[in-house]
């Protein structure tokens, strides 16, 4: 499709790529060869590679496909628009790429971020509740104690003090049980 918008590229090729250039006088038919300098030689040696990739470009058929599209065809008719979305494409690549890539850190380090908090987050709670169950076993056993020594301390002091409410206690379980073999 772009060989037939530059017909003329072929040739154009073909006069460029060549090492001497050939200029023909209008005198007696004479032609005259002259050298290039370097610089000519360069541009044009440049100019046969840039020629080279367009035609395998142009053959290639995925570029032919995406050539006969109507964004293809469109394109091969405003050029300037082509140019100006190849560039703006071009430069917009490496800033997408930079954005893209800090989202996809960003995202990762919060992933791991979040995980090692709420690794530390376990860990910290798991601590707080080995202390408070040891706070709780020390307070249940220390109250245990306490109701303890208070329970055989104050039956004490009531054996030491009142004598005759431990025997009534005594005695009225030996007279049921009494009334209980005289029923039998």
């Amino acid at each position: 499709m772009l060989r037939a918008d530059f017909p003329d590229s072929q040739m154009r090729l073909a006069a460029l790529s060549g090492l001497y250039l050939s200029a023909e006088l209008g005198q007696a038919g004479q032609s005259v060869e002259m050298q290039p300098s370097s610089t000519e030689t360069q541009l044009r040696q440049l100019w046969g590679r840039w020629m080279s990739l367009l035609s395998r470009l142009q053959d290639d058929p995925k570029v032919a496909l995406v050539l006969d599209s109507r964004l293809g065809q469109y394109l091969s008719k405003h050029p300037f628009l082509a140019v100006t979305l190849v560039l703006f494409v071009a430069m917009a690549a490496v800033p997408v790429g930079l954005f893209l890539t800090f989202a996809v850190v960003t995202l990762t380090m919060s992933v791991v971020g979040f995980v090692f908090l709420e690794g530390f987050l376990l860990f910290v709670a798991a601590v707080t509740l080995l202390c408070v169950l040891s706070g709780v076993a020390f307070f249940s056993v220390l109250v245990s104690v306490i109701t303890n020594t208070l329970l055989v301390t104050v039956s004490g002091l009531l054996n030491l003090y009142d004598p005759s409410l431990t025997q009534r206690r005594f005695q009225g379980k030996e007279g049921q049980t009494s009334a209980e073999k005289e029923e039998q």
